[in-house]
């Protein structure tokens, strides 16, 4: 046998080795190979060095060959199970936010979303104001660390009362607002009142701040406040979270009373009101001010989203706080971002500065109150065992109650299988929803059309779930 066959046979021999072995173990050493199977010390060397060629394995002088950790194949899948024990149980549940967030495949008819349709958005309008701001020579420089002071002025000049610039901060849209407010306000561990339903994505922000959403009853009038009152004390919160104006997804408006009550509730709690006001821009009819314009004390810390309104990538928005309560919020922003990017905050100056942003907003009230009241009228039509929360003065969505008994899983399933997406009422909860519900957007269609055909195909879905 010659020298290049002996070496290719026990170079076989040690990959075949090598594969039963684990990554590190130790192969036998030269001396060993040679008298196990009869060969030179030099055939050894070159059948190790082959295999360290290949990968197989790692050779240290003096030492030994070890089997090499080898890498996974193209065609493996790599074993990440370690980092589950590495990353413990800080879980973020986003699987409330992301379904409202994903466009609908082809053919399907979307009566769920949080956003505009495109057709409804003033696209025109936004590239015209972005072509503006870019021309000013600063579109590039560093803002101030807090916003532009002009649109700081404007949000604070939209929340009324006696709010200045100088309360205002701009942050990256609302949902990143609500995740500073959150983690600013209240400490982990702590519980946050939050109105049942409420939205998902105030949900998921209080429970990745560490946080126990507490639930507080509300009617076709807006949260109760005999019952808010009994929650703090009885839970010892110190935040409240709420939407009183155009409230997703029930549509309820809080009244001027209960404003006033709510305020007068939580000043005597000590607490904090974190008002979402990101529906004033969909009303219909005229709606109450502000709770920060009724607010003399502190209390409220006001959020007002340019986001839904305009574009999903219009992601600026506006956040009202005083006193230390504003100071940790700026520090929440700046440590996590620094600062809104410059272009956007000049284009969204731009766009509301502008004769643009009122034709928007008027004309917008007109197509909510068509699709709105399109939207019932086929509810009522093609669903009658449903049931409406009520009407609401605008926004973009309504609450639907679907018939004692009905399995609301299977009816969201049974409608997608349809080629129709809503909105499960489940995560709209922070414990055990009271019964089968759904939330319908009538924004995220493109015409009429497709929002009737979306309706007959939820009426039918929920027939052979119910048959």
């Amino acid at each position: 046998m010659n020298d290049d066959s002996s070496i290719v046979r026990l170079a076989a021999i040690l990959r075949e080795e090598a594969e039963r072995l684990r990554p590190g173990d130790r192969l036998p050493s030269s001396r060993e190979l040679v008298r196990l199977h009869g060969v030179s010390p030099v055939t050894v060397s070159r059948a190790l060095g082959r295999l360290a060629a290949e990968g197989r394995v790692v050779t240290r002088p003096g030492s030994g060959a070890y089997v090499a950790h080898r890498p996974a194949r193209a065609n493996d899948t790599a074993d990440l199970s370690w980092q589950t024990v590495a990353l413990g149980d800080r879980t973020v549940d986003d699987t409330g936010v992301s379904g409202l967030l994903a466009p609908p495949p082809d053919g399907v008819v979307p009566l769920t979303g949080g956003y505009l349709n495109p057709a409804l958005r003033p696209s025109r309008a936004l590239n015209a104001a972005a072509v503006r701001a870019l021309r000013r020579p600063d579109a590039w420089a560093l803002p101030p660390l807090t916003g532009l002071a002009e649109l700081r002025r404007w949000f604070a000049q939209e929340a009324g009362g006696d709010v200045t610039a100088s309360d205002a901060l701009v942050v990256s849209g609302g949902q990143s607002a609500l995740t500073h407010a959150f983690r600013a306000l209240a400490a982990p561990g702590t519980p946050v009142l939050v109105e049942t339903p409420t939205y998902p994505g105030a949900l998921a922000a209080a429970r990745a701040a560490g946080l126990r959403a507490t639930a507080v009853p509300m009617d076709r009038d807006g949260v109760r406040p005999e019952l808010l009152a009994e929650a703090f004390a009885v839970t010892g919160a110190r935040v409240f979270f709420c939407q009183p104006t155009l409230h997703n997804p029930t549509g309820a408006t809080l009244t001027p009373e209960r404003r006033e009550q709510v305020l007068a509730v939580a000043r005597a709690a000590g607490a904090f009101v974190i008002e979402d006001d990101y529906a004033r821009y969909f009303a219909t009819a005229p709606v109450p001010p502000p709770l920060v314009a009724l607010d003399a004390h502190g209390t409220v810390v006001h959020i007002n989203s340019l986001t839904k309104v305009l574009a999903p990538s219009m992601r600026v928005a506006g956040v009202i706080a005083r006193g230390p309560a504003a100071h940790r919020l700026r520090a929440s922003q700046l440590v996590e971002s620094f600062f809104v990017a410059r272009p956007l905050q000049e284009t969204a100056l731009e766009f509301v500065s502008s004769p643009a942003w009122p034709r928007h907003l008027s004309a917008l009230a007109s197509e909510l109150a068509v699709r709105r009241d399109a939207l019932a009228a086929a509810l009522a039509a093609r669903l009658p065992s449903a049931e409406l929360h009520l009407v609401p003065r605008g926004g973009l969505h309504l609450w639907v109650r679907l018939p004692s008994g009905l399995d609301e899983e299977a009816a969201v399933e049974a409608t997608r299988r349809a080629g129709v997406l809503v909105s499960p009422g489940r995560i709209y909860y922070p414990a055990e929803p009271p019964g089968p519900r759904i939330r319908l957007t009538h924004t995220a269609a493109i015409h009429l059309a497709e929002l009737a055909e979306g309706v007959r195909r939820l009426a039918l879905a929920v027939d052979q779930v119910t048959a």
